[in-house]
């Protein structure tokens, strides 16, 4: 019996170790646990940090740049149409993510490298990382390539 409890610490030790060295079931940053995030949001946007903590859980650097006036500019600059802008805009290696969008996704989108500018789940959904509330219904999440939508990228 003796045995069998050193067996199961053991493995308790193990599976302990896998999470906190591994970062866990999904890893962290598709593998990089240094991958750099600039986020532009609005100096008075609480779900935005909330959004930012998120990231950084999950192995991402954040830097933050809290100003009204770049905001406006970096969804024009990257061409995010009107309709699919939410509070904040990070941008992550070569793409543009917009809004509160579940790192499942931005791994997705990493991974796969695809030919588009970013990815937007517009406004502000409910239960989405880093807003109060529970989930209704699915996020659906768009590709976005020169200023336009061209297709749905994930339904989560």
């Amino acid at each position: 019996m003796k045995g069998l409890f050193i067996f199961i610490g053991i493995a308790i030790l193990l599976v302990g170790a896998f999470f906190v060295i591994g970062g866990g079931i999904t890893g962290n940053a598709v593998g990089t646990a240094s991958a750099q995030v600039t986020m532009y949001k609005s100096p008075t946007c609480g779900c935005c940090v909330g959004h930012g903590g998120y990231l950084e859980r999950v192995g991402f650097d954040v830097n933050t740049i809290a100003d009204d006036g770049t905001l406006a500019k970096v969804k024009d600059e990257f061409g995010i149409p009107a309709n699919m802008r939410s509070c904040h805009t990070a941008v992550i290696g070569d793409y543009f993510v917009e809004g509160h969008i579940p790192i499942e996704v931005i791994e997705k989108l990493l991974a796969e490298k695809p030919d588009i500018d970013g990815i937007a789940l517009p406004g502000m959904p409910s239960g989405s990382p880093g807003m109060p509330g529970v989930k209704r219904g699915d996020w659906v999440i768009y590709a976005i390539k020169d200023g336009q939508v061209i297709r749905e990228f994930v339904r989560v």
